[in-house]
């Protein structure tokens, strides 16, 4: 022990005040009690009666969702505090395990994707948390949320125990449980339960899988209360032994209560997924549920005595090209927004469902003084960018990975590209040279969407209701291009194993396939971005090629505010903000704005990167409020 001799008795107390505070938080992040020994937590979250317990006392979880990788990571804190304000307990979130591990043995856990520090942050704020650690977890993410380079085997299987899958699960679970095993209650932590996998009951194609999953994350230290999640008609065959099953809906219907209660009598009822709102597709309306409905959906639901977690509490935005798509009744892409019509909105500020929850949670937790509602932050209207300067995407190819020659096509996820993982996202160009005109098709072999180029002059589009064109005769040989985007693995279905982009199969002309391939590999990586300021960019002329990117500048001044991306005029394509991914745009909506969090803008000059596929109008506005599109009532 050191001794300490200070006379002066102004210093004497300051130490003293120095040394309390390093204790608390070393009892506060270690979980140790004043007496010096590790916190005895000996009763976790129990499910052996109708009510949850917690150390033995009754326990109600008021929970909501909030995914760390679709808020910046300067807002954590802003938005965990708005959850705690509004008198929710507990934190939960999806684990992406594509983002995780982009490339076998290649793991990322720094700064956006920092986990361990989210939970930290949790706990410091007072929240409890539900980890939900997948593998498979759906949230609207391509491939919901599996890497892409899982399906380079011709034979994969996902969500199954098929030994390729497996492998897989066992070596991303080896990085990830180890690092949340200490966060767990009764080590101290504020992990008070687990979810296994997620809705496997409406996929089902494998009756030992989550046998499998459960023991993967029990023999790696999971001790807490282990959870299964899916709809009514599918819970008994998502649920497993030693799990508590939940529920995941939007209306409160008597017999899925009651089906719960017969498949798992004598145990706490638990609504998982209370969906606050809808998802949106491009092509569709924007999804909204009356703040009416979700409250009283909600005091419903308390009233009967269940716990809750509501999805979303706060959605946030899948920036990148992190959105999947949605495969029934036919094929169409998420938008980048994940505003979810949430209590707090994708920009973080309050809406009228908020305030009507905080009002009701405040009746519910009687006695208990939720904390000041956070101020909001500023949005402004930044002043219009002007793209000054143009780069064609020919002129661009020299800084892609590639080419690579093949005589059949390949698909994004076999391409030798990212240390033979293939391509997850973006686009992939493929040239082949012709000797004739005549009819082009595709079949079914275009994967999600290709502009058609002949000597780089475009011809066509291919989508999946579009399948044929027509090539104009020449003489000579000639340059066929196909510029294919992948839009979006489908986030759920019996079909995963399907989900391959890029050129799936081959390309007819005149019935014959074409062969003899150059491939070029526009993944839109930050070094790609950063790659092009070394480009011989051009004045931006009458009349410029697309597809092509554009440059221009934003000025922030001072400390920089939230605003919204808008591009009237422009088509369909891509935006970077400082070589940051946003995500995408497209003229067919319902999205019209992008969110640009503060933190991402530089005070003074901001580089803009547009991408733009046909059409452009040269000018990027800012507002300081969103517009999400023409909004309809989920059904």
């Amino acid at each position: 022990m050191v001794v300490l001799r200070i006379r002066n008795s102004h210093k004497r107390k300051c130490v003293f005040v120095c040394l309390c505070v390093a204790v608390f938080f070393t009892y506060r992040y270690l979980g140790l009690p004043r007496g010096g020994q590790r916190t005895i937590r000996k009763f976790g979250l129990s499910a052996n009666s109708t009510q949850f317990t917690l150390e033995m006392q009754s326990f109600r979880i008021l929970g909501g969702s909030i995914h760390y990788f679709r808020v910046p990571r300067a807002y954590w804190r802003d938005r965990l505090m708005k959850m705690k304000a509004c008198g929710l307990n507990t934190l939960t979130t999806f684990v992406p395990w594509n983002l995780h591990q982009p490339q076998r043995g290649v793991f990322d856990f720094r700064t956006q994707l920092d986990l361990e520090a989210y939970i930290r942050l949790a706990a410091e704020l007072g929240l409890w948390v539900i980890l939900r650690p997948g593998p498979y977890i759906s949230s609207e993410l391509d491939l919901g949320g599996l890497p892409s380079w899982l399906l380079q085997d011709g034979s994969m299987r996902l969500r199954t125990t098929y030994p390729g899958f497996t492998e897989a699960v066992n070596m991303y679970f080896d990085k990830l449980i180890p690092n949340m095993v200490p966060l767990q209650y009764k080590k101290g932590g504020p992990i008070i339960a687990v979810q296994l996998e997620n809705e496997y009951g409406s996929f089902a194609k494998d009756e030992d899988y989550m046998h499998f999953i459960k023991e993967a994350l029990q023999s790696r230290g999971i001790s807490e209360l282990l959870l299964t999640s899916d709809s009514h008609n599918t819970l008994k065959s998502g649920g497993v032994d030693g799990a508590l099953r939940t529920l995941k809906l939007q209306k409160v219907n008597q017999r899925d209560i009651q089906d719960l209660n017969v498949i798992q009598p004598n145990r706490p009822t638990m609504v998982m997924d209370y969906r606050t709102g809808w998802y949106d597709v491009w092509g569709n309306l924007h999804h909204v549920l009356p703040p009416e409905d979700m409250v009283s959906t909600v005091r419903e639901i308390l009233r009967r005595g269940m716990s809750v977690n509501l999805y979303m509490f706060h959605g946030g935005s899948s920036f990148g090209f992190m959105s999947g798509g949605l495969a029934e009744p036919s094929y169409k892409a998420f938008v980048s927004s994940y505003d979810y019509d949430a209590p707090l909105s994708e920009a973080g500020d309050y809406t009228q469902k908020y305030y009507l929850l905080r009002d009701l949670l405040s009746q519910f937790n009687k006695g208990t003084i939720s904390p000041e509602m956070p101020v909001l932050q500023l949005k402004e209207a930044y002043e219009p960018a002007i793209t000054y300067q143009h780069l064609s995407l020919w002129d661009a190819l020299s800084f892609t990975e590639g080419p690579f020659k093949s005589v059949k096509p390949v698909n994004m996820e076999n391409v030798p590209m990212n240390n033979r993982n293939g391509q997850s996202y973006g686009y992939t160009l493929y040239e082949t040279t012709i000797t004739s005109g005549g009819i082009l098709k595709s079949g079914d072999n275009v994967k999600d969407r290709a502009l058609v180029f002949v000597n780089r002059s475009y011809i066509g589009l291919f989508m999946y209701q579009h399948t044929e064109l027509a090539v104009p005769d020449a003489k000579g040989q000639r340059t066929l291009s196909l510029l294919v985007e992948n839009c979006g693995r489908v986030h759920r279905g019996r079909d995963l194993d399907k989900q391959r982009k890029g050129l799936v199969g081959d390309i007819l002309l005149n019935n014959i396939p074409l062969q003899d391939f150059m491939i070029y590999i526009l993944e839109m990586k930050p070094s790609f971005i950063d790659s092009l300021y070394q480009a011989s960019w051009k004045t931006l002329p009458e009349t410029p090629s697309f597809p092509s990117f554009f440059m221009g500048q934003l000025f922030a001044y001072g400390y920089p505010s939230d605003t919204f991306v808008k591009l009237p005029g422009w088509e369909k394509g891509v935006v970077f903000i400082n070589g940051i991914h946003l995500g995408c745009y497209w003229s067919i909506g319902p999205q019209q704005t992008l969110y640009l969090p503060g933190p991402f803008l530089n005070s003074g000059i901001n580089q803009i990167i547009v991408f733009e596929e046909q059409e452009s109008d040269y000018k990027v506005i800012f507002e300081d409020t969103p517009d999400l599109g023409m909004a309809a009532d989920v059904q």
